[in-house]
């Protein structure tokens, strides 16, 4: 199967977030966003451009343009979670972001009515009705798609960096579960989901792809759920690891340290050099080590199996970084990395929310909304 590889500018971002809309006197999730949509149609009755529903009527994602940089593209569904908010004006519902809701119940909630939902449903079954989850997508222009595969390989080096960061799902189901990241563990039960092959070149791509379309596994190439992947149709690399994030601060943090690592990568291909990978068990313990301990996680750095405390490591990466962050323009964006690490990761907040607050998850989810509205650190 060939698959065509859209022109994308190098290094342009875009970003998708999704959200969840919760009850302001209950804090539960709410599954009203087929109102919410409704009410944000264009004037000629058209469905929002950018602002759409996901697999469960408690959620809309926010999809930004194509920008250069990722203060534009912060700016842009930061726009749009504003048009949400309008929306929702009187109906007593607030907006939060992080990687699963504290106490909600799988069984409340309705699953969104689009033939390829009720498909991955029937499916999947329990494990599909229990994916009450959001996350961050980012995606980054690739100019040329030979790059593609060695930078995706690449990247999964600094999965355990963006799931520590990222990590905002302690809770499940109303239940402490020890991790940082729970969500990164559930999603990964879908058939097409968790971290990628390992793929040697963009052929072996399109032989994956092609073998999982013709045994029936997938309809077309969206449903390859995977952790990093290659976007054909928009000429990028989508990064999808990370948990939901409750603040615009962390959201350009994250997506500035993304930018820059493609684009690190990148120029050490054209100057004829490798981009470093580790061995898959080495990745996959990673994934682990960064769900389960999140910021306190001690990752192993590289093939030859080094090891260090993962906040090291990334205020090691913002030293690195910080030049390709100049020329990119997202150097403010990438040094929040720093206000996560000292301030603490979304998980951490939310447990010290629920230690001081008796265990009360209410409480959490209005830390929650109060997050999104006011930032990090209010």
């Amino acid at each position: 199967m060939s698959l065509e590889f859209a022109r994308s500018a190098r290094s342009t971002v875009g970003i998708e977030w999704e959200v969840a809309l919760v009850d302001r006197a209950s804090g539960d999730l709410v599954n009203i966003a087929d109102e919410v949509l409704d009410a944000l149609r264009c004037p000629d009755g058209a469905a929002h451009p950018t602002i759409t529903g996901e697999l469960l009527l408690n959620t809309v994602e926010l999809v930004s343009g194509v920008h250069d940089t990722v203060g534009h593209a912060v700016a842009d569904v930061a726009g749009q979670l504003s048009e949400v908010r309008r929306a929702l004006e009187g109906r007593g519902v607030d907006v939060i972001c992080s990687g699963s809701h504290p106490f909600a119940q799988w069984f409340d909630q309705t699953v969104t009515d689009k033939a390829r939902y009720h498909r991955l449903i029937d499916r999947t079954q329990w494990w599909g009705r229990n994916m009450m989850i959001w996350g961050i997508h980012v995606h980054v222009g690739i100019e040329d798609k030979a790059k593609v595969i060695p930078i995706m390989n690449g990247l999964l080096t600094y999965v355990p960096h963006l799931q520590a960061l990222s990590a905002s799902s302690p809770f499940w189901a109303g239940v402490d579960t020890g991790y940082a990241s729970n969500r990164s563990l559930m999603f990964q039960q879908l058939p097409t989901a968790g971290l990628p092959w390992d793929l040697p070149d963009w052929d072996a791509w399109e032989r994956y792809v092609d073998d999982m379309a013709v045994t029936g596994i997938i309809d077309d190439v969206t449903e390859v759920r995977w952790d990093i992947r290659p976007s054909p149709r928009w000429g990028t690399i989508e990064i999808r690891v990370c948990d939901g994030v409750s603040t615009t601060v962390e959201l350009g943090a994250i997506a500035a340290f993304i930018q820059c690592l493609v684009e690190w990568m990148s120029t050490r291909l054209d100057a004829g050099d490798d981009v470093p990978r580790m061995q898959p068990w080495f990745v996959r313990e990673n994934k682990w080590r960064a769900a389960r301990y999140g910021l306190g996680a001690e990752i192993i750095l590289d093939a030859a199996g080094n090891e260090c405390l993962v906040t090291d490591d990334v205020r090691r990466l913002i030293e690195i970084l910080s030049p390709v962050a100049e020329r990119l323009g997202c150097l403010p964006e990438l040094q929040g990395l720093h206000r996560i690490i000292d301030d603490g990761g979304s998980y951490q907040r939310q447990l010290a929310v629920a230690a001081a607050s008796g265990g009360s998850l209410p409480a959490v989810v209005a830390a929650l909304s109060h997050e999104l509205a006011q930032g990090l650190g209010s």
